[in-house]
């Protein structure tokens, strides 16, 4: 359909989709997962074509995506694996939607449509339980090399004439996404091959986060509840507060995140659960961490990457704002 950003699409009903998937409930690998169920029947707009996507797995770079799209306000809400708040981004194949040209009416709905059982779809979130009786989930984020299992070279210029195509970003923040792949490569490169002291910057990635020390790292307890406005705290602040892999008691802090440090934001939710995408287990999170609305990672120093994580936020990262400040 060579859909593009902006584009409106209706969500085919659920029996449509379920003939596209293979046996287990996938196509081209990619689940099609029963919290998309809700969303059967809907018009949605393109929000990203998903033509690339960040290895968050094995961290190999970018892998290629073929006729994928996320659409606008469609996170999975982890209903039918195990309560998982990770909130991704849906993928969409093209398969799966049905372009609405300018002007086309609506078709009418009978209100059970796309909700029928669907036990494939079910019996595949699972891939069954470890000896100690936790259960092993599967879904789009933990299939995702599986449904990408080409890499794509940064230098791989296709990518970015595609995304200023689909209207995925524009002309300049392309360009700007390439030029900081190109020098995270050679970063990574130097990093591998040079001294210590032959390092530009340490040879760390643009946005050059300084590491802190290693051992334990501080923790703060706000018990900040949703929808209270909060600061994120200076980005110096911060990295006083990581070890030297840039992480505070296993949650990392990257240059998507400092991208942010500084703005107000109101909490959306506590999060204490999340699937594993290596091995598919259920983390319980001994400390709680925040979302914040409207703050997902923007690919900028990702080669614009499409995908939209929502960042974790450790509490120690955020201050309150005082009331007086937002009367």
């Amino acid at each position: 359909m060579s859909l593009k950003v902006g584009d409106v699409v209706e969500v085919l009903g659920a029996q449509e989709i379920l003939s596209t998937l293979d046996e287990r409930g996938e196509l081209d690998e990619l689940p099609f997962m029963p919290e998309m169920l809700r969303y059967c029947g809907q018009r949605m707009t393109v929000h990203k074509v998903a033509h690339k996507l960040c290895d968050s797995i094995t961290h190999t770079g970018l892998r290629r995506m073929a006729r994928a799209v996320h659409l606008t306000g469609a996170r999975c809400d982890g209903s039918a694996h195990g309560g998982c708040q990770t909130a991704c981004s849906l993928y969409w194949k093209e398969d799966w939607l049905r372009k609405i040209e300018p002007g086309r009416l609506a078709p009418r709905r009978t209100p059970a449509e796309g909700k029928p059982n669907l036990p494939l779809l079910v019996s595949a979130t699972t891939r069954g339980a470890d000896p100690d009786g936790q259960a092993r989930y599967a879904c789009q984020a933990t299939e995702i090399l599986r449904a990408a299992p080409i890499c794509m070279p940064v230098l791989s210029l296709s990518q970015y004439v595609t995304d200023v195509r689909t209207g995925n970003v524009g002309p300049l923040l392309a360009l700007r996404g390439f030029l900081v792949g190109v020098f995270n490569r050679v970063q990574v490169e130097s990093r591998k091959r040079l001294p210590r002291w032959l390092l530009f910057r340490g040879g760390r990635d643009w946005g050059f986060l300084n590491p802190g020390r290693p051992g334990k790292t501080p923790t703060a307890t706000l018990n900040l509840q949703p929808g209270e406005l909060v600061r994120i705290r200076p980005r110096s602040d911060i990295e006083a507060t990581l070890d030297d892999n840039l992480r505070n008691r296993g949650m990392s802090f990257d240059e998507e995140m400092a991208h942010f440090c500084g703005r107000t934001a109101r909490v959306l939710a506590r999060v204490d659960r999340c699937i594993d995408e290596r091995t598919g287990r259920m983390l319980h999170l001994a400390n709680p961490c925040i979302v914040l609305e409207g703050v997902v990672c923007l690919g900028r120093f990702n080669v614009n990457c499409p995908r939209e994580f929502v960042p974790f936020w450790r509490e120690i990262w955020l201050e309150r704002v005082p009331v007086n400040e937002h009367a």
